[in-house]
């Protein structure tokens, strides 16, 4: 499963990066306007520190659907590793139609059930974002609509991954790998909780106190 991180924070994203797990990142309008940077040098600088090991998310805001073709274009033409992100209404489906047809990447997101994923696929997103923690907020199981992509995706043979977001703590990157989700994104706080357990410190701290107690000159280094 690839990690993405949900977030528009430079510091974080290069942090991830050195750690050498992250394979792209997602934003949106909310994450942009806390960035404190204009929206494209900040999503340029996003996409350089990703590269070549994935994609950068950008959101369109238009709610018609020539000007969420246009704002498309206009993202994805700042570099190569940039994917269109577009809400999923009727309108976002049939920009990301014609889109896809232009060979566009959409990321489809607001994606809250079955119906709406499989018609996300059928327009030929590139990704489809089911927003899991807040279907759980709602008091539904996130879980099942990551179920029902995964089943649909691969009892039709769509080419669109599916995009685990909205995910609110280690349990949800759990369940998203092991329910066949191709991506999971997350905010930076959660990609330190699921890389962290309190036996591993624990382990390290007394690995390094007996390494400690060996000699000097019996130490290879």
């Amino acid at each position: 499963m690839q990690i993405f991180l949900d977030t528009a924070v430079l510091d974080e994203i290069r942090q991830a990066a050195e750690w050498g797990v992250l394979d792209g990142v997602t934003t949106n309008p909310t994450l942009a306007a806390r960035a404190g940077r204009a929206f494209k040098e900040n999503i340029l600088a996003i996409s350089e520190i990703i590269g070549d090991r994935g994609t950068v998310s950008a959101e369109t805001v238009s709610t018609d659907v020539e000007g969420m073709i246009e704002e498309a274009r206009l993202v994805t033409s700042w570099a190569p590793n940039i994917v269109a992100k577009i809400p999923c209404t009727p309108n976002g489906l049939a920009a990301t139609r014609k889109l896809a047809e232009e060979g566009i990447r959409v990321n489809m997101t607001l994606v809250f059930n079955a119906t709406q994923g499989l018609l996300a696929m059928k327009a030929g997103a590139y990704y489809v974002s089911p927003f899991i923690g807040r279907l759980d907020d709602a008091g539904q199981n996130g879980m099942e609509l990551i179920e029902q992509l995964v089943h649909i995706k691969h009892t039709y043979g769509f080419e669109t991954q599916v995009l685990a977001a909205s995910i609110r703590h280690p349990m949800h990157v759990v369940q998203a790998a092991m329910l066949g989700a191709d991506i999971a994104t997350m905010p930076f706080k959660v990609l330190q909780q699921i890389m962290k357990h309190p036996l591993t410190d624990i382990g390290l701290q007394r690995f390094l106190e007996d390494w400690a107690s060996i000699p000097e000159e019996m130490r290879p280094f």
